[in-house]
């Protein structure tokens, strides 16, 4: 998406052709095209402004339906009491694992991990 034209533009463009002159001399004037001052003249004539509208899709999509009940569905997560991922008894086992200590007295061989 291109960015939008200074208002002070528009403004100049509707006001040239106010002064009784064409839209092609006024888009060769203010070098833009024949359309923007088309569609400037006619967004003045039709809103009295000629700020630019909105862009995008104003939230009328096929799942602007399901907004309201992909928060409720949100909020039932959050408030679960849901079983952590990790257990306390898992968490003591990977920092007894990984402790200074044991790292630094000796390396682990692969047969012993799989002796244990």
């Amino acid at each position: 998406m291109g960015k939008l034209y200074p208002i002070e533009l528009r403004e100049w463009v509707v006001a040239f052709v106010g002064a009784d002159n064409t839209h092609r001399a006024s888009a060769s004037q203010f070098q833009v095209s024949i359309k923007f001052v088309n569609d400037m003249v006619r967004l003045k004539r039709e809103s009295g402004s000629l700020q630019a509208k909105r862009q995008g899709n104003p939230g009328r999509g096929k799942l602007s339906k399901l907004h309201g009940s992909a928060r409720l569905l949100q909020e039932a997560i959050k408030n679960s009491d849901r079983p952590k991922a990790r257990s306390a008894t898992s968490s003591q086992n990977m920092s007894a694992l990984t402790s200074s200590k044991q790292l630094d007295t000796k390396p682990i061989k692969r047969d012993e991990l799989w002796n244990n």
